[in-house]
């Protein structure tokens, strides 16, 4: 009987160390996802379209990586804004749109639909941005 309880007992730990392996590799699956191209972001831009620069200020920002990031894809993501450029340091944010498609107030309307904290300020419109100025 002691015999068979010794037995048992050795069979018990051989599976234990045998089924808890630390070195096992994690098993890694590939995960299908469907290729959304966002018809927004691949726009094209009329080469013929009249550019305006505009700079402006946004008040309320609390970080670069959240606010300031998502404020400028928002305008980023609009048809007929060529570029848009938030600095999250200055509460600055630099764009070039299609004057023919966008307007100073649709660009204040996507600021605010970013976020309710965010409001611009002194928004003008610019030959060049104060950022290229300092570079030439």
């Amino acid at each position: 009987m002691k015999t068979l309880k010794n037995i048992l007992a050795i069979a018990l730990i051989s599976i234990a160390v045998v089924a808890c392996k630390s070195e096992k590799e994690p098993e890694v699956k590939t995960v299908e996802t469907a290729s959304n191209i966002n018809t927004k972001t691949a726009k094209k831009l009329d080469p013929n379209a009249t550019y305006a620069k505009a700079e402006f200020g946004i008040e309320g920002m609390t970080c670069a990586m959240g606010c300031a990031k998502a404020i400028e894809k928002k305008m980023a993501k609009m048809d007929g804004v060529k570029s848009a450029k938030v600095d999250f340091e200055k509460e600055l944010a630099m764009v070039e749109y299609d004057e023919a498609m966008v307007t100073p107030k649709t660009l204040e309307e996507a600021v605010a639909k970013a976020g309710d904290t965010y409001k611009v300020k002194d928004m003008k419109t610019v030959d060049s941005f104060s950022s290229e100025e300092k570079q030439d």
